[in-house]
């Protein structure tokens, strides 16, 4: 219901600024430009997300279900299973949805947003399998899709990439803050849907796990910022990334040639599902980014920044923060939007400054969780999403927050 309410929003409030521009500023272009944006976006979400999605699908399905047929998703649910069992408690002991969803979590602590997606969705159909109310989320299917949002990253490959082009300085001094942001989100994400499911945040392997995530993390950024330079940084995330990444395929094939299965045959019976999931999410793709794009285009978060500005100004806040502010805004809503304000928002304030560098620490923050709510429940049917749309934004939020005051302590 409340994608429902949101849906109707951004486009009753496009039309309504744009017939304002209309009347009251004489722009004859206005509805040009947002039917423009409406029929380009429509276009983009089928022939630019949906149909090359088929081949990742297909290929990450296939993989999939030789590691199911292998036994290498049981394994991995095994040992993620103490911690899962108590942040799912709805899901069985070892079932596949463990071992997947863990897998999802990893591409995307990797920047590996490809290979996240069909993990992803692939682990959203396990749990919808367990789900007895099939058009209605889950408590499962919130954690998860929360968990998701949140974006968790330690290898913002892609940020780093973009500063690289632009001639920045460092390209890596977003880094560390990079993780920082995203971890907060992460966290505060994953406490808010516990604390509504009343899950026992006390429970000693809960305690254990989240310990032992941070300290990993912060011996992570420790180690990287004491004994790698800044061009080590950049290739050791780039190498890792994608050498662990090819190491699944690797490691699932191997396994299945070990238990002496036909792992051609697997792979061609899983990737078959390619093709029917990316078809089933074209109409929530396209329902989305139609209202992100008459939203963006009508001028609507360049009205907010600018409330922003004069509220904090008010205030007498440093309101410098306050320029990659639609970089903040957009994320949510559009991962392809964001991207597009950060490098804009770097070639107009440059790489190397304050602005510059927080438009990249929002955009590594959290993730598009607007579309991840309309492509994930889209894909098995669930058609009322209870609060998972209100924790994710909790969650941004959080991440929002801590990125404005790491950039200050960094770059301030």
């Amino acid at each position: 219901m409340a994608l429902n309410y949101i849906w109707i929003g951004l486009f009753v409030i496009a039309f309504f600024i744009t017939l304002g521009k209309l009347i009251f500023l004489g722009d004859v272009d206005a509805f040009q430009v947002l039917v423009s944006g409406l029929f380009e976006s429509t276009q983009t979400s089928v022939m630019t997300i949906a149909l090359p999605l088929v081949g990742t699908m297909a290929l990450w399905l296939g993989i999939m279900n030789i590691g199911e047929k292998a036994g290498a998703i049981n394994f991995l649910s095994r040992i993620v299973g103490p911690f899962f069992n108590r942040l799912f408690p709805e899901v069985p002991k070892n079932h596949p949805a463990t071992g997947q969803m863990m897998m999802n979590f990893s591409a995307n602590l990797l920047g590996l947003d490809n290979a996240a997606t069909p993990l992803g969705l692939k682990a959203m159909g396990s749990l919808q399998e367990l789900n007895p109310d099939k058009e209605t989320a889950s408590n499962a299917q919130i954690m998860f899709l929360v968990l998701h949002t949140s974006g968790l990253t330690l290898l913002p490959i892609s940020i780093i990439a973009q500063r690289a082009i632009l001639h920045a300085k460092d390209p890596t001094d977003v880094f560390i803050p990079c993780i920082i942001a995203t971890y907060v989100a992460t966290i505060v994400g994953m406490l808010a849907v516990a604390i509504k499911q009343r899950i026992n945040l006390l429970d000693p392997v809960i305690l254990a796990w989240l310990g032992g995530l941070t300290a990993f993390i912060a011996s992570l950024v420790w180690y990287f910022s004491v004994y790698l330079s800044k061009e080590e940084i950049s290739t050791v995330s780039k190498v890792a990334s994608n050498l662990l990444l090819f190491s699944i395929p690797v490691i699932f094939i191997l396994g299945g040639l070990y238990k002496k299965l036909n792992v051609f045959d697997l792979f061609i019976e899983g990737a078959k599902g390619g093709f029917e999931t990316s078809v089933r999410i074209i109409p929530y793709l396209v329902a989305m980014l139609a209202a992100i794009s008459v939203f963006r285009s009508a001028g609507a978060l360049n009205y907010l920044v600018d409330a922003f500005k004069w509220g904090f100004s008010f205030l007498h806040i440093d309101t410098r923060f306050t320029d990659a502010l639609p970089v903040a805004f957009m994320k949510p809503l559009s991962g392809s939007g964001a991207k597009a304000m950060m490098i804009d928002t770097m070639t107009t304030f440059k790489p190397d400054s304050f602005v510059g560098r927080l438009a990249c620490i929002f955009n590594g923050s959290a993730d598009t969780t607007f579309y991840i709510v309309a492509l994930y429940f889209g894909s098995v049917g669930i058609k009322k999403t209870r609060y998972a749309i209100p924790a994710g934004l909790l969650a941004d939020l959080a991440g929002v927050i801590a990125a404005i005051f790491v950039a200050y302590l960094f770059f301030g």
